[in-house]
């Protein structure tokens, strides 16, 4: 049986119909944009963006009937943060088997914040190859970014306070239980940026 869901303060801004529809809208972008299917690869930023890039390729599947390769991308050791902030356990990278050399790569995430994380992505993803054209999508862009970066394919634009967080749940990960995104009051208002 599924763990319950965590009571989380705040309000729920996205429930799991939301989501759904954000993520098929943000599949046919992929599709549309991309003219196809063909060359795609899916790299989800672990934790929560790895399950929402396995939905968008399912989804992308369903309309093109080809199966997109879908991977894992850790940005943990290209964080900028790392001596500012408690030791964090390393997660899989998992580059599908047709790597990435010559292919279009869409980052998937889940919230888009400082612009940070996705910086540490672009570092990581040139240790891994050298894609033809990388993308970015994300779940929330919640605004306040501190470096030039921007997603090519948005679920919801979430404008927020630096006093409040974002907090994305997914069914498919244990601890969370259930689809939801809320926002809450941030525990440390002062904490640096993702």
């Amino acid at each position: 049986m599924p763990a319950a869901p965590l009571a989380h303060p705040g309000r729920v801004v996205l429930d799991a119909r939301d989501i759904g529809r954000a993520l098929t809208r943000i599949s046919h972008e992929i599709i549309e944009r991309n003219k196809g299917a063909g060359d795609l690869v899916l790299l989800g930023i672990p934790r929560r963006g790895v399950p929402l890039a396995q939905r968008i390729a399912a989804r992308i599947s369903q309309v093109e009937d080809v199966d997109v390769p879908v991977g894992s991308l850790d940005i943990t050791m290209y964080r900028d943060d790392l001596r500012l902030k408690p030791a964090r356990a390393l997660l899989p990278t998992e580059i599908p088997s047709g790597g990435i050399d010559g292919k279009v790569v869409v980052l998937v995430d889940d919230v888009l914040f400082s612009g940070r994380t996705i910086r540490a992505a672009l570092d990581a993803l040139n240790d891994v190859g050298r894609p033809r054209a990388v993308q970015l999508a994300v779940l929330v862009d919640r605004g306040h970014r501190e470096l030039p970066i921007r997603a090519d394919f948005v679920g919801k634009n979430l404008p927020t306070s630096l006093s409040e967080r974002v907090s994305v749940r997914l069914a498919d990960l244990e601890d969370d239980g259930v689809d939801a995104v809320s926002i809450e009051p941030r525990p440390d208002a002062t904490e640096v940026g993702e």
